[in-house]
């Protein structure tokens, strides 16, 4: 895995600051994105609550492009991604009026409140919409609604093919989702925007990006059909996921069997959403069976 320098220019007019937060959730750290060429820029993603080494990187930056940022747009809730909207305000403004129309953009979540604990309280947030643009300078960039990670989650599109793709997919491994159906139909909204370079939320630049979809994709879908296969032959019964973990997951470490659970009940809620399989809850436990009428 090739180290991201905390600071990169990208393009004449994106800059990439790493996060300086890293784990094994993160990789090396949230990647960040300053767009424009301009004095008012926008910043995608913040990084986490609290990293004074980003604040320093984002403040060096601002201060060699002599810069200020207009807009911050975050990709999604996750802390990772929007934990440094406070320290952003408070410690790279030149003075308060500087902030005063600096705007905070974010798709509004389906599955729970908007809550932010991470961002102080006098901070408006704006709601961010689907196919809204925003211009920093002649450099324009477009909200796409990727619902799959989280349901409030987006990815930004550039006219000249560049995609800032968020958690939806990562510059190194597979990512991680809420929900399969949803996030397998963003991948394939991505697909269908052909993009000519991937700037991920984590990780190196994806600079194969067909090649990268078309690998979510299909490893996703050799993952369904080897459950769909598991339930065929064993139609006569009820299962759990853990019972699928034991016949797909056969050359997996049992002690990662727990994890594994967790992505196939993934699959098996999108299955059953397609109606290929339904499901039953017996003392307050859930279990699938193969529905007849589905086809392989």
């Amino acid at each position: 895995m090739a180290l991201i320098p905390p600071v990169t220019r990208l393009t004449a007019s994106i800059i990439r600051i790493l996060g300086c937060n890293p784990s094994p959730m993160t990789l090396q750290g949230t990647n960040t994105y300053l767009i424009g060429t301009g004095r008012r820029r926008i910043l995608i993603d913040t990084g986490d609550l609290d990293v004074p080494e980003y604040i320093t990187h984002l403040k060096g930056v601002l201060d060699n492009e002599k810069a200020t940022i207009g807009t911050i747009i975050l990709t999604h809730w996750h802390h990772d991604h929007i934990g440094g909207v406070g320290s952003i305000i408070k410690s790279c403004a030149e003075n308060a009026k500087v902030y005063a129309d600096c705007k905070v953009y974010k798709f509004p979540r389906t599955d729970a409140p908007d809550v932010y604990s991470e961002i102080p309280s006098n901070v408006k947030v704006e709601t961010l919409r689907d196919n809204q643009e925003f211009d920093a300078d002649g450099t324009k960039v477009k909200i796409v609604h990727t619902p799959g990670h989280t349901t409030d989650h987006v990815v930004l599109t550039t006219e000249d093919g560049i995609l800032f793709s968020g958690d939806c997919i990562l510059g190194e491994g597979t990512a991680v989702f809420e929900d399969l159906y949803h996030y397998m139909k963003s991948l394939d909204k991505i697909l269908e925007i052909k993009p000519q370079v991937i700037y991920p939320g984590h990780g190196n630049i994806v600079n194969d990006p067909i090649d990268k979809i078309k690998f979510y994709i299909a490893h996703r879908n050799q993952r369904e059909e080897q459950i769909m296969q598991f339930f065929y032959k064993n139609s006569n019964k009820r299962w759990q996921a853990m019972d699928v973990v034991k016949d797909v997951y056969k050359e997996t470490p049992a002690e990662l069997w727990p994890a594994a659970a967790y992505n196939v009940g993934h699959h098996l809620e999108k299955l059953l959403k397609e109606g290929k399989l339904k499901v039953f809850e017996e003392n307050e436990e859930r279990f699938y069976e193969y529905q007849r009428n589905s086809t392989l």
